[in-house]
C-alpha cells in the first residue's frame, strides 16, 4: 500500500484512515507477537476506529462541519 503520509495535502480523510488501519493491524500483531497484550489491544481499537472512519461516506467528519 502506498505511503499517503508524502503529500498530506492530497489525501482525503478515508484514505488515511485506511492506511492507518492497515498498519495498525501489523502492529497489533507484532505487539501481541511479543506479549504485549494490552499494547495490542489498543493498537486493535485504534484499528477498528480507522475503519469505521474509512468506510464513512463523510470520512470520519461531523454532521454539519462542512
Amino acid at each position: 500500500m502506498p505511503n499517503p503520509s508524502h503529500r498530506q495535502d492530497s489525501i482525503d480523510p478515508t484514505a488515511a484512515a485506511a492506511y492507518i488501519a492497515d498498519l495498525s493491524s501489523g502492529l497489533a500483531t507484532i505487539a501481541r507477537r511479543h506479549g504485549l497484550q494490552s499494547l495490542g489491544f489498543l493498537l486493535d481499537m485504534a484499528r477498528l476506529e480507522a475503519e469505521t472512519v474509512s468506510r464513512s461516506p463523510r470520512g470520519g467528519q461531523p454532521i454539519g462541519s462542512d
